[in-house]
């Protein structure tokens, strides 16, 4: 078994994220006659005619570019690339004008494929064996990647790269999102000398949560066709040319993760309506025709059998009209998300073209960080319902189907789309057992030294092989030791040499697996790998020992479909004891499904301190869920403030987003809290002051209590109870930010601050 990791104080970080000239400067202001005793040293001058200025690190000659891609929650077969139904021409032109590996595989879930690919390290190796959301406090599963695993961003940092990370960064622990971080372990502090993106799960593409390094950002309130995939690409683009401008001769390591095609599935309309119709075919004939063009390109062996449909997810023609309208247009907004996201890469591949770097630089472009997301039978218009258990009716769907993928939407698609979208492989996302949930694929483009093109190679690899591949395409070797921390093995493999010899040897004979307790081991060939007992499209929380155990042979059976554990009892019992001492060895042990528990912030640390009241003040900071008292169903908010005016308006605080949290207004003089955390009225709560609050100052209160059958919210003003409501439930809220004086940063409508003056918010946990 792994050593549980050891952590620093963050300081061995600190030059990796402030960089080595700054911290040069911040060691001279505290040893400055150790400093001037080295530049007494009479030395000679090197090459850039310099003698005591630190000299730069220089990567080795022709290194190079590189350009890492990793979509979230995209399966096998979305792309027309690979057989799909969306037009990915960015994409496709990777494959074309490259190479592509069909038996790639990942994690089952984002932050743990994410993990892994930036330090080459299995994921509970790097304590990533779940999201970061859900850490708890074993080894394999805090969220806190050690410093002994350096990621590709420290390692090119040091090879002398520029580095730079656009997207989705999962890979922060929860407490440390907030304003004062502390900072190590953000993009900045993972060796990337730029970031500009999320910290989440998730991103509202018309309403992110923006960050620049490790500052928060509001996105451009007055541009009306705003996309966070279009922002990106804009800040892609203009990278690579200052890049071009200032370090024409660096080279350059780019790492972009955009959120697509993860919930919220949003697109421009005008994007949607290319898709209008193209779905109602419905999932079970749409993998049928994905499953024909996947032989008929190569993509999937001639001989391969398509995974049957789980008998529990519905068949498409089981379906109502209104149901088949409604999923078939959650489709084509998914699909548009995807199309509308591939075009925008494109024009980051234009840019490397025109500045002349594209031929020079390796792209791995990861199709996947897991397989289609099957969260949802039904889909959604919000995806929050489901963490309070929560299903819309069809009815309720059919209501709201003209917010679907715009500004009002948060939702999803059914499972049978993502289902079809991982053919011809069963199951899906968060199922580490079986192939729909782990298998994904890369293409792999390097003009000036990949010869081939459109060729497939079906050499087994995996995310933590990415590293070392990328390490020994540039001729480097990954440190030792890195800032005094002696660095854990890197558990990848290099698979460059099958770049340019389709008949290379595989590296990779052995991987395990394992997500929430769905766990697999491969073996030449064989994978031995736990039944899905339960239904992945709802919150788990099954005893992960009492899964059945199941064996196939790959070799023989791409696409996993026949179970044979009965025909080799003895061959599942050699893979169940590797997999034992492969869950020792990377701290995979102990095995737990209940997501919904370990969501509980009290399973984590808090960016603030335990105590019995907190004060905040007006201003632009965002306050994550971990900078913010973990709110439960008895406490108290209360709000010092001052009108200018009987008709004052604004927002005084709120947590959440749009489609969850709380917030606390005043609407033309007149205190309002609602409380919505998913979105529905049937869970919304909303209390009102009968009248405007007269000039001057006052203080506003809300009260959360149990009560029994429920919780009761109380509104009071002045000391003075002024409006109640009640429900039979108490209901978390789970994502979003605080802000006090401000709106919530996808409030684009009414006054951007409150027109009257805040002096203080106080919450009081019971």
């Amino acid at each position: 078994m792994m050593a549980a990791p050891t952590f620093r104080s963050g300081a061995t970080r600190l030059r990796r994220a402030l960089g080595s000239s700054a911290m040069a400067l911040a060691l001279a202001s505290t040893a400055g006659t150790a400093l001037h005793a080295q530049q007494t040293v009479d030395a000679p001058a090197r090459a850039d005619g310099f003698r005591y200025f630190p000299k730069p690190a220089e990567a080795p000659a022709g290194a190079p570019n590189v350009l890492v891609v990793l979509t979230d929650d995209v399966g096998f077969s979305a792309a027309s690339g690979l057989g799909g139904p969306i037009p990915t021409p960015a994409f496709d032109s990777v494959m074309q004008n490259g190479i592509t590996y069909t038996r790639f595989h990942v994690t089952a879930m984002c932050s743990p494929t994410r993990a892994s690919l930036l330090t080459g390290r299995n994921h509970h190796a790097v304590g990533f064996g779940a999201i970061a959301n859900v850490a708890v406090d074993e080894p394999g599963y805090t969220s806190v990647i050690p410093e002994s695993a350096a990621t590709i961003g420290d390692v090119l940092k040091m090879n002398g790269y520029s580095t730079a990370f656009f997207g989705k960064n999962h890979n922060t622990p929860e407490w440390e999102t907030g304003p004062f971080g502390p900072f190590e372990r953000w993009p900045n502090g993972f060796g990337f000398d730029y970031f500009y993106g999320f910290n989440g799960p998730a991103a509202d593409q018309i309403n992110p949560e923006l960050v620049e390094n490790r500052n928060t950002l509001r996105r451009d309130p007055t541009d009306e066709t705003y996309f966070l995939d279009r922002d990106l690409a804009d800040h892609m683009v203009d990278w690579i040319h200052m890049q071009d401008s200032l370090q024409e001769h660096k080279p350059f390591l780019l790492y972009f993760a955009p959120g697509t095609m993860h919930a919220p599935q949003q697109a421009p309309k005008e994007w949607i309506a290319k898709f209008a119709g193209q779905f109602d075919q419905g999932w079970d004939v749409l993998r049928e025709q994905i499953f024909a063009r996947q032989k008929a390109m190569g993509i999937i062996p001639a001989n391969a059998e398509m995974a049957p449909r789980p008998e529990r997810m519905p068949s498409w023609d089981s379906l109502t009209d209104s149901q088949r309208h409604n999923y078939a247009h959650l489709m084509e907004v998914a699909a548009a998300q995807m199309a509308y996201m591939d075009f925008q890469f494109g024009r980051v591949l234009d840019a490397l073209r025109e500045t002349g770097e594209l031929d020079n630089t390796l792209i791995l472009y990861v199709q996947g960080d897991n397989g289609g997301a099957i969260h949802e039978l039904a889909g959604s218009m919000n995806a929050y319902e489901g963490f309070a258990q929560i299903e819309s009716t069809d009815e309720e769907l059919t209501a709201r189907m003209g917010d679907a993928g715009g500004e009002n939407s948060f939702g999803n698609y059914p499972a049978g789309w993502a289902f079809a979208l991982n053919t011809p492989f069963p199951w899906g996302k968060a199922v580490a057992s079986h192939l729909g949930g782990t298998r994904n694929a890369l293409a792999v483009s390097w003009p000036s030294h990949i010869a081939e093109r459109g060729a497939i190679r079906t050499q087994y690899t995996h995310v933590i092989d990415l590293a070392p591949t990328i390490y020994e395409a540039i001729g480097i070797t990954p440190p030792a030791v890195v800032d005094g921390v002696e660095q854990q093995p890197i558990d990848g493999k290099s698979f460059a040499a099958s770049f340019t010899d389709a008949a290379a040897p595989e590296v990779r004979h052995e991987q395990y697996y394992e997500m929430l307790g769905s766990r697999a081991y491969y073996k030449d060939g064989w994978l031995a790998a736990t039944g899905v007992t339960w239904d992945p499209w709802r919150i788990p929380d099954y005893d992960p020992n009492s899964l059945p155990w199941e064996l196939y042979n790959l070799d023989a059976d791409f696409s996993q479909v026949h179970n044979i554990a009965s025909q080799h009892p003895d061959k599942l019992a050699e893979l169940q004891a590797d997999f034992d001492t492969a869950a020792r060895r990377y701290n995979v042990f102990p095995l737990a499904s209940d997501y919904l528990a370990r969501l509980s912030p009290s399973n984590r640390p808090h960016a603030v301190e335990p105590s019995d009241s907190y004060t905040y003040y007006p201003g632009d900071a965002r306050y994550p869920i971990a900078a913010w008292p973990n709110v439960t169903p008895n406490w108290e908010a209360t709000v010092r403030l001052t009108t200018n005016s009987a008709a004052d308006s604004g927002p005084v605080f709120g947590m959440g987003m749009r489609f969850t949290g709380y917030r606390l207004a005043l609407e033309e003089g007149v205190p309002v809290f609602t409380y919505d955390p998913t979105g529905r009225e049937e869970e919304r709560m909303t209390v009102r002051a009968a009248s405007p609050l007269p000039a001057g100052e006052h203080t506003v209160a809300v009260r959360f209590a149990p009560e029994a059958g429920g919780v009761r919210l109380a509104l009071s003003v002045d000391g003075q109870e002024v409006d109640t409501a009640n429900d039979d439930r108490f209901y978390r809220v789970f994502n979003g930010a605080a802000l006090i004086g401000r709106p919530l940063i996808d409030d684009r409508t009414g006054p951007r601050a409150c027109e009257c003056s805040i002096e203080s918010v106080t919450i009081n946990p019971r």
